[in-house]
């Protein structure tokens, strides 16, 4: 009765107490969104502030172990305790962390319970587009989740964090490792034993290979026949995982070597074979990858694939050293007087060397080893005093923290990596293949070695070369750039546990296996090859690309005077002339004047037997003065 007592209103008031309700609706409506829209940003911002403390969590975690490390290695030498190097601390250490991590934080459940189900045709994309309510959201794939916890989202999240992605050991921690082997090679030491080396690290590596890919083989076939296989591994996977696990890395044995003063023919073998093998071992892992069978059976045996694969194995090796040595041969710096930007330069286009041949479709290690050889030889004589020490340090303190993070790693990788796969017929399989796969590298190649060598390798040499086989940084980095599939997930796993095993066991056995075998230093031998090698690159190719050698007004036939006047620097004269004033008696009494006249004679035996004498003298009044250190303590 009271609404029929009102006042009728016209049309227009009649629309707008009509539409009233609806702009009051639709204004809480946008005020809502507005709230919602700043509680997402803040979240967002929230979320971004999270993740950037917790990366800054871990990595301050690896920071702290390594500097944990070094001082464990300090406190190591001085008690001179050899038997844990600082590669086995690292990994000790990595484990600890990484059992806090995997099971000293509490994990918490995620809200929703039951995730959504998709079926994927083609396998799982990476990325992945929704719309929800018309906003269009982007995601990318972390990686699969062990499904027996699915509910701890908040720590699968936290350990993959810990999970560095692959690529960044290979373009980033890789290449100073295997650029400071090559730039800190003993020269001397290496070319003499050239051949050997060659033959240890290629033929030895493919035999380690397919010895250990065929047994493998026939482990799995055990693993079917018993029910222990429960997804694919094809032969190829087996060639695979022999060609990873065949990468040698005895970084413990030679620095044991190195404080003991062992033999040097026995130090550059293993050192040569551990730094020529990775290189070999890393093309041939992606030739097998590219054995693609034509036709269903992919995974079988055939003829052409098998030649192609090894072709790419040959263009990929042989490409990836000759830009490796032509990089490191043009690397001239030309700024004596600024040494800092000088060995700026120097590093950069070191570390190119890896990324150019990568991006060309090449081997990165194997560029960027004889890329570290080659600067060794010629580029290091044309820089300035100041910079040959800067870059030698600065190589080297690289070297060290890349490889001890490596390690720690590994530790931390056992319990935070979430897609383990631990099969005992597989793991037991492995450490059976590579000692036979070793044994079949090392015996009966030494055996046809000795056959043209006047210093036949020893029987006590080649048990400490078996002994020394260990598994390291390589091998590691070679397992986890791929994870993708049940096979690798199971190589990645036994590889781990390989390496832990050969760094602990043989690398803490390497002073008593010395001791054992009754190995000290020996006289060296001078190879054919070293010889006609040293000869051409002393009189000719030191010349031309560096500042010392003798003038080619010297070494060249008369006819080309005024060409070799014109390659050879004045520097070259007065680098000659200063080295003959001071040891023109230890050298035979050498030296070249302004206009190319010879001062005096020498021969390449001369100079070998001073250098051999003089190494012999150094080694003599280290081992007094240690000796006489002890009795005084």
């Amino acid at each position: 009765m009271d609404a029929l007592r009102q006042p009728k209103r016209s049309g227009a008031f009649a629309a707008l107490d009509t539409m009233m309700p609806v702009w009051i609706l639709l204004s809480a409506v946008s005020g809502l969104k507005a709230e919602d829209g700043g509680m997402e940003e803040l979240t967002t911002e929230k979320e971004a502030e999270e993740s950037h403390r917790q990366d800054s969590v871990n990595l301050l975690t690896f920071i702290l172990l390594l500097t944990l490390t070094i001082l464990t290695i300090w406190l190591f030498k001085h008690r001179r305790v050899r038997f844990l190097h600082e590669t086995g601390l690292a990994m000790i250490y990595g484990l600890l962390v990484g059992v806090i991590l995997r099971y000293g934080i509490p994990a918490t459940s995620y809200h929703n319970k039951t995730p959504p189900s998709c079926l994927l045709k083609e396998g799982p994309v990476s990325t992945l587009l929704l719309n929800v309510s018309g906003k269009f959201f982007e995601y990318t794939l972390k990686g699969e989740i062990n499904s027996r916890e699915i509910h701890n989202v908040e720590q699968n999240d936290m350990l993959r964090k810990v999970t560095f992605d692959p690529e960044v050991f290979f373009n980033i921690l890789l290449p100073p490792i295997i650029f400071h082997a090559g730039y800190s090679l003993k020269k001397r030491h290496f070319f003499r034993n050239l051949g050997s080396i060659i033959t240890y690290a290629f033929l030895g590596t493919a035999i380690s290979c397919f010895v250990i890919g065929n047994l493998m083989y026939g482990v799995v076939k055990l693993m079917q026949v018993v029910g222990q296989l429960t997804d694919k591994f094809y032969y190829t996977d087996c060639l695979f995982f022999g060609a990873i696990i065949s990468a040698t890395d005895p970084v413990t044995v030679l620095a044991i070597f190195n404080e003991l003063h062992a033999d040097g023919d026995l130090y550059a073998l293993l050192f040569g074979e551990s730094v020529m093998n990775d290189a070999v071992a890393i093309v041939l892992s992606s030739s097998i990858v590219a054995y693609q069978p034509s036709g269903a059976n992919t995974h079988m045996f055939d003829a052409s694939a098998f030649f192609k694969s090894v072709g790419v194995f040959l263009g990929i090796f042989s490409g990836s050293f000759v830009m490796g040595a032509a990089t490191g041969v043009v690397t001239f710096t030309k700024l004596h007087c600024f040494p800092l930007l000088e060995t700026a330069l120097f590093f950069l286009m070191s570390w190119s060397t890896f990324l150019l041949a990568e991006a060309c479709g090449f081997t990165g290690v194997v560029a960027v080893l004889f890329c570290g050889i080659t600067q060794a030889h010629y580029t290091y004589n044309n820089l300035s005093a100041e910079s040959t020490k800067r870059t030698k340090q600065l190589f080297e303190v690289l070297h060290f923290l890349a490889e001890n993070f490596i390690f720690s790693y590994m530790g931390l990788a056992l319990f935070t990596f979430q897609n383990h796969i631990f099969s005992p017929i597989f793991i037991i399989g492995a450490f059976l293949a590579i000692f036979i796969g070793r044994a079949f590298n090392i015996y009966p190649l030494s055996f046809l070695l000795n056959l043209g060598r006047r210093h036949k390798i020893k029987g006590n040499f080649q048990h400490m070369m078996m002994f020394a086989g260990l598994r390291g940084a390589m091998a590691f980095a070679l397992a986890i750039r791929d994870t993708a599939t049940y096979a690798r997930q199971m190589m990645f796993t036994t590889t781990l546990l390989i390496v832990f095993f050969t760094v602990w066991v043989f690398g803490g056995g390497t002073t008593p296996m010395l001791s054992w075998l009754h190995i000290s230093k020996t006289k060296q031998e001078s190879a054919w090859l070293f010889r006609l090698w040293y000869t051409f690159d002393h009189n000719y190719l030191k010349p031309i690309l560096t500042h010392s050698g003798p003038p080619l007004t010297t070494t060249l036939p008369a006819y080309c005077g005024p060409l070799a006047s014109c390659l050879t620097s004045p520097q070259a004269y007065e680098v000659t002339n200063g080295a003959s004033g001071g040891g023109a008696d230890a050298a035979g009494g050498s030296g070249w004047s302004a206009n190319g006249k010879r001062s005096g004679s020498t021969s390449e035996e001369a100079l070998e037997r001073e250098l051999d004498s003089r190494e012999q003298e150094l080694l003599s009044r280290g081992t007094r003065l240690t000796t006489s250190f002890r009795v005084h303590r």
